[in-house]
Parts: structure tokens; C-alpha cells; sequence
């Protein structure tokens, strides 16, 4: 099976992320507080990226 050409594309051209990945939102709810040590990585909310 071959891999569809659009893959790889956004590393290639440096086009930038509009949302984390989820061990990025961890990270970034720990910082604002809103990380509780027990608390689920599963259904996190959405975090942009600050500008």
C-alpha cells in the first residue's frame, strides 16, 4: 500500500500548527493550573497555539 502524496507535506513546507498535540495541551494545562495529577488525557479540550 502506498502513502497518499498530501502526507509529510506541512514538515516540508513549515506551515504552522493551528493546535497542540495532546502531551502539548498536558504541558500547557500544567502551567495554567488546570492540570489535576489524576485527570484523563483522553477528551482534553482544545488549546491554540499563543501567538
Amino acid at each position: 500500500m502506498s502513502k497518499h502524496p498530501s502526507y509529510g507535506k506541512v514538515a516540508s513546507t513549515g506551515q504552522k500548527r493551528n493546535v497542540f498535540k495532546r502531551f502539548e495541551r498536558v504541558r500547557l494545562m500544567k502551567s495554567r493550573d488546570q492540570w489535576k495529577d489524576r485527570s484523563s488525557v483522553l477528551s482534553l479540550p482544545k488549546t491554540k497555539v499563543p501567538t
